[in-house]
């Protein structure tokens, strides 16, 4: 990758961690964005809020996780390390608070294996099934080999009491299925202690079909 693609991707971290901020998604200095490179991948900094990042403040690691330019990354690296290590398809890794998802996360009773059902055929295409993760305390290395153990049959994740993290091929790409997955967690509770019609198996295998939905 060349190091003006380099410089494009560190714009692009810092727009969409704009966007993300404007539409409430990234309180405080919370959540982290991350892109993939040739050789290792950038990551937002540590103690940053997403609406205030500078590019060449943007965090440069290798693939062991060295720093080589920018300031200190996020301590939940390993996090985004996780998927690029599983999916060799994934582009860019994104880890938010946002509001809706992270609610749903402290619900007792969930299916671990989907704690979202297949309510919108959208939620299907372009998140898949969303496993349920323990807790982990902030920064435990043991949160990232729980999701290493999923990343390699799931997008995305739900970490308990905490938020989603999300992989895609593209930053564009990720951007919109977290803004997919926090719509879908926010309609979940909306739905919450009702009788609800989800997508039967039929519909989720033409959708399997027609779009590659993973489910």
């Amino acid at each position: 990758m060349s190091g003006r693609d380099e410089s494009q991707l560190r714009d692009e971290l810092c727009r969409i961690g704009r966007e993300f901020r404007s539409l409430g998604m990234a309180p405080g200095t919370s959540g982290n964005l991350s892109a993939k490179l040739d050789d290792g991948w950038l990551m937002t900094p540590t103690n940053v809020a997403l609406g205030e990042l500078e590019p060449e403040r943007i965090s440069k690691l290798d693939w062991e996780g060295r720093l080589l330019a920018g300031d200190p990354p996020t301590k939940e690296s390993f996090l985004h390390r996780a998927f690029y290590e599983q999916r060799p398809e994934a582009g860019a890794v994104i880890h938010l608070h946002a509001t809706y998802a992270t609610a749903l996360s402290c619900l007792s009773g969930l299916d671990t294996r989907s704690c979202i059902p297949p309510i919108t055929p959208y939620f299907v295409m372009r998140v898949g099934r969303l496993p349920l993760l323990p807790y982990f305390r902030p920064g435990d290395p043991a949160m990232g080999e729980a999701v290493a153990e999923m990343a390699a049959s799931h997008t995305a994740v739900l970490l308990a009491n905490h938020g989603p993290v999300v992989s895609a091929a593209t930053l564009a790409s990720a951007r919109s299925a977290m803004e997919e997955l926090e719509e879908t967690a926010r309609l979940c509770l909306l739905l919450h202690g009702r009788d609800v019609t989800t997508l039967d198996e039929e519909q989720i295998e033409a959708l399997r079909q027609s779009f590659g939905a993973r489910w």
